[in-house]
């Protein structure tokens, strides 16, 4: 059977208008591996607590980072499926978990090809329910639904990897100032029954012990230090993004920021190893957010190295992991 890769993302908003960026949240936070509480619970909170006024404000952080050509994260990883494509001598498809270009679109896109077999990368280093779980899930009933006769091929996770750790310390160690305090690995945030329910499922469904998410996190952290050569005291783990009031897994990185002046650490620099393509959680809220609160609490210096994005290094590796699965399935 021909084969083919898809490429799949999070998504983005198709513009800074409130009513796309209310669109955009909408369908985001009704996924129930996001919100995983009962639909019409879901649906209230959603409705009446969050979309009244969340998208106003949203709205004004995209703007912030809004690029000419558009969203970052759908124009970087449109950049990857190029520079991919341009590697690879089968065809390479992308898609968004929310909003466009639609998982549907991508797989359509492929089909109407003559492919039959794809290799899925969910574009997630870590796997965890709201991320690769929730990509995995959608694309199952998007094939049940249209492309009955489509085999896929999942890449669950790749925060292990040593080839991916090869290259994102390379990457972290070309940008990365000569004198810095602390190297902080600012993870995005999940709440703690998230962690649980991800290892329960897991087990269920592998019969084999899943690592939670913090984890892996903490996994990636340390192979990515022991490939830099740094000590352990010069590198620190946080979780970003908070939403609603129940418990996420710690240290919470705004509290972090916040303590980290009166300890004497003045000079960071701020890595987000759970994404491998910039977006509003690393460019608004890491890079802006984040450097303001630090200062504000005493900081002299703050440096945030963009992700691995549209790097030749990375697009090698995914070529790899591309080229290695059509070759073994032959």
């Amino acid at each position: 059977m021909k084969k083919g890769v898809l490429l799949i993302n999070l998504g983005s908003p198709d513009s800074t208008n409130v009513e796309d960026v209310r669109k955009y949240l909408r369908e985001f936070l009704m996924d129930p591996m996001v919100l995983d509480t009962p639909w019409l619970v879901r649906k209230a909170v959603v409705e009446l607590a969050i979309l009244p006024k969340r998208p106003v404000a949203s709205a004004e952080a995209y703007e912030k980072i809004w690029w000419e050509e558009g969203s970052p994260l759908i124009v970087i990883s449109k950049r990857v499926q190029e520079k991919l494509q341009k590697k690879l001598d089968i065809p390479v498809a992308l898609g968004m978990r929310y909003q466009s270009p639609s998982i549907q679109s991508a797989m359509q896109e492929l089909y109407d090809k003559g492919i039959r077999e794809v290799l899925v990368i969910p574009l997630y280093p870590q796997y965890t329910m709201s991320s690769t779980w929730s990509v995995v899930g959608k694309t199952k009933e998007v094939q049940n639904k249209h492309f009955k006769d489509l085999n896929l091929t999942f890449l669950n996770s790749f925060y292990d990897r040593p080839d991916y750790i090869k290259v994102l310390a390379e990457h972290i160690k070309n940008q990365l100032p000569e004198s810095f305090d602390k190297l902080l690995f600012s993870y995005h945030g999940i709440p703690e029954r998230h962690d649980r329910k991800a290892v329960e499922i897991g087990k269920k469904h592998t019969n084999s012990n899943i690592k939670t998410y913090r984890d892996q996190c903490y996994e990636t952290t340390e192979l990515v230090r022991k490939e830099l050569g740094l000590p352990e005291e010069k590198v620190m783990v946080s979780f970003q993004s908070r939403l609603g009031k129940d418990p996420w897994i710690k240290p919470y990185t705004d509290f972090v920021l916040k303590d980290f002046p009166a300890e004497g650490v003045k000079n960071i620099v701020v890595v987000a190893p759970a994404f491998v393509s910039d977006c509003l959680e690393t460019l608004e809220e890491i890079a802006m957010g984040y450097e303001e609160l630090f200062m504000e609490s005493g900081g002299e210096k703050y440096e945030y190295l963009p992700c691995l994005n549209e790097s030749d290094e990375w697009i090698d590796v995914l070529a790899k992991w591309s080229n290695g699965w059509a070759a073994k399935e032959d």
